[in-house]
This record gives structure tokens, sequence and C-alpha cells, in this order.
């Protein structure tokens, strides 16, 4: 018997991501839920697609019990950039812990028997050695004052994760996972990460001018292809043995934004002068994690190399986004 996964937040670059991939086996039955299709990636009219705003308990209660999942994948979220973590971060916190909530608690009522939630790794703090799932000292401040808000909003959804997986209905994972990129990311200037942004700002130069890079290009990040993220999260379906499991997920190179924007340049075959603007929103930090519990347990390591990836996702950005 096929299982029924779930994706919540179908519309967005990881839930979109996932549905393209797991509606590819013949083993699972997909459905997903969006709020809004702000980039025309999905078909509304499909019937495996539920319009609904999972703020509302309402709502997550009739798409449970009219869909049956057996596996739910949380990654419906308000969720933007870097200049919004500086800027207005209360946005990433109030409607996502309503969403959060109802989800996890609903899959708890409905027996759910998995449940699969992307966290993130901002509540780790900057440091040069990488962290492990147990390096989180929630006694000291985080990495950045700018991800207080946003990290205890992921960090009370992961402890409530714990509480249901000790109630024994449901299984929970949690995924704190690095920088993801890749296609069907957002590239706009006031909503889109750093990557996402350096892939837009090389791309749409001209040869021979020059590139703004806000801050001074030293925060040091760890960048995961989003297909690498997609294959862990198979593995995690299709073997998950625990009632709560909680895995970092990265590639394990981490590289400062500024050899990043001059790598993606070497790659795009561009001559290009960097500027650094150290009045742009910026979060100066080192996020560094290790990432070898995933490894042991799933035999997961990352496939796409930085270099892969980085002209890959310039080859889908010119072909897709650029041309528009």
């Amino acid at each position: 018997m096929k299982k029924i996964v779930l994706i919540c937040g179908a519309s967005g670059f990881l839930g979109f991501n996932l549905f393209q991939k797991l509606s590819q086996r013949q083993d699972l039955d997909i459905y997903g839920t969006y709020n809004s299709n702000s980039y025309n990636r999905i078909n509304k009219n499909s019937p495996r697609l539920i319009n609904a705003d999972l703020t509302q308990k309402i709502n997550v209660d009739k798409i449970l019990s009219e869909t049956k999942p057996d596996v739910i994948i949380q990654t419906a979220a308000n969720s933007s950039g870097s200049k919004d973590d500086v800027e207005r971060p209360e946005i990433h916190v109030t409607p996502n812990v309503a969403i959060n909530n109802w989800l996890i608690s609903a899959a708890h009522e409905y027996g759910v028997k998995q449940f699969i939630f992307p966290s993130c790794t901002i509540m780790y703090p900057s440091r040069d050695e990488p962290s492990a799932e147990d390096n989180l000292d929630l006694n000291r401040d985080f990495s950045s004052p700018a991800y207080f808000g946003g990290a205890w909003m992921k960090i009370f959804a992961e402890k409530q994760c714990e509480f249901f997986s000790r109630r024994g209905k449901t299984k929970f994972s949690i995924i704190r996972h690095s920088n993801i990129y890749g296609p069907y990311d957002r590239f706009e200037p006031d909503k889109s990460h750093v990557f996402a942004a350096t892939i837009r700002k090389v791309a749409n130069a001209k040869n021979g001018s020059k590139i703004i890079v806000w801050g001074q290009g030293k925060e040091v990040r760890d960048f995961l292809n989003v297909s690498d993220f997609v294959r862990f999260v198979e593995l995690v379906i299709d073997k998950q043995d625990y009632e709560f499991g909680l895995f970092n997920l990265g590639s394990g190179e981490p590289i400062s934004i500024s050899e990043l924007v001059k790598k993606t340049i070497m790659i795009s075959g561009k001559n290009l002068e960097i500027q650094y603007d150290p009045k742009g929103p910026a979060i100066g930090n080192k996020a560094l994690i290790d990432c070898s519990k995933a490894k042991e347990k799933f035999n997961w390591k990352p496939i796409v190399s930085l270099n892969e990836g980085i002209e890959k996702t310039l080859e889908w950005y010119n072909d897709n986004i650029k041309l528009r």
C-alpha cells in the first residue's frame, strides 16, 4: 500500500522541490498545501494541491481528516531574506508559531505516523568549530541578535515535536539544515538569501561592471544543494526507526560570503568588480555545523559540490528567470 505524504507549503522553495521529486515515486501518494502561489510554481487546479491558511486550526483539521496522511513534511512558513531578518524579524515569528503549533499537535491527534520538520541552524552560536546537535546552549545568546525571534520559534517547534514523540503516536524527525540553494529559490532583491542574491547579481551584471555585496563578506556559511536535502528527506521517509531524531544537514564545506561571490564570478566567466556596502543589512557570524550524525544514521552525504551547484544554479537562473 502506498504511503500518503502531505507536504505543507508545496508552493515554497523547499516544498515545491519536494513535491516535484516525491511525486515521481510510485510508492508514495503525494498531496500538498499552499497559501499563495506568488511564483506560479504550482498548478492550482490539481486535485493534489489544497489552498489553505495553516495558521487556522479549523483548516489544519479539515486537511488531515480528508487526506489522512501517513507522513507530514512541514515546510510551510512565512520567510524571506537577511534584510527582513535584520529590519523586520517579527514577521518570521507569530504566523510560523501558529502554523507549527497546529500541525504538530494535529499530527498527534490524527495518528500521523511520521512528521518531518525542516528547522534550521540559526540557534547555534557563532564559533570556529562546527556545532553538533548537542552543542546548543539555551542559556547563551545566539550567533546574532537578529536571530533571537526566529531561533526561539524554531526551538519551540522542535520541543513540541519532542514532547509529542513521547506520547507514542507519531515519530518525529527534525532537520537543522544549513543554507539551502538551487532551482525555484527566491531571487528578488528584498526576499532572497545570500546564495540566490549572489546568483542574481552575477547573472544580471554586464561583463566589466561591478556588483555590490552587503556587509564586508566576512560571514561564513555552509551551503547545501536542494537535491541533497530532498534525498535526505526520502531516506527519513523510508528508514526512520526512532521516535524522535534531530539531525544537522549541510555540505560540511564552510565558505565566506566574499569567497562565494568570487567563486560565482569565476564560474560565470565574467570579469566583475566587487564593491562591499558596510551599511547594507548583513549578519556577521560563522555558521558551521557537524553533519556526522546524519551520515552515520542514514549513510547520507552530499553529492553536489559547491562548484557544480553554482554552475547548475546559474544555468537554471539564466534559463528560467533572467530571460523573463
